[in-house]
C-alpha cells in the first residue's frame, strides 16, 4: 500500500526551485558585493560558489527527475560551505543561514520530487528481477 504525499510534485518542483534560484542569487551577491573574501579574487570566488550551480540549470526548469536527483550532489558543496561558515566566521551567519535554508530547501523538495516524479513517469533504479 502506499502512502498518501504530502506536497504534489508541481508544489515540490516549486519549493526545489526556489531553493535553486535563492542560492543562484544569493552567492555571486554574497561573495562578491555583501562580504568579498579577502583571500580569493572575485572572479575565482564566483567560478567556485556560482559556476556548480549553472549545470543542472536546464534539467531542472524542465522538470527532470533524473536532474533533481543528481543535483544534490552539487547542492552538498553549498550545505557544507555553509555549515563550515557558521562554524568559523561568526560575522557570516545571517548569509551562512540563508545559504544553508535554500541547500536544505534544494534537497528535501528535489530528493521527493525526483522520487515522486519518477514514480509517476513509472521510471525505477530497481533491478528487475530475472523470472524462471
Amino acid at each position: 500500500m502506499q502512502k498518501k504525499q504530502r506536497f504534489s510534485t508541481p508544489t515540490l518542483k516549486k519549493i526545489a526551485l526556489s531553493g535553486y534560484f535563492s542560492l543562484l542569487f544569493l552567492m555571486p551577491l554574497w561573495l562578491l558585493y555583501l562580504n568579498p573574501s579577502q583571500g580569493l579574487p572575485p572572479i575565482l570566488s564566483l567560478c567556485l560558489f556560482t559556476v556548480p550551480l549553472l549545470f543542472p540549470l536546464k534539467g531542472l526548469v524542465t522538470g527532470n527527475p533524473y536532474t533533481y536527483a543528481w543535483s544534490n550532489f552539487i547542492v552538498m558543496i553549498y550545505f557544507l560551505h555553509s555549515l563550515t561558515t557558521l562554524w568559523v566566521s561568526p560575522e557570516d551567519i545571517i548569509w551562512a543561514s540563508l545559504e544553508l535554508i535554500f541547500a536544505t530547501m534544494m534537497f528535501l523538495a528535489g530528493s521527493y520530487y525526483a522520487k515522486y516524479k519518477g514514480q509517476e513517469l513509472g521510471l525505477s533504479i530497481r533491478k528487475a528481477k530475472d523470472k524462471k
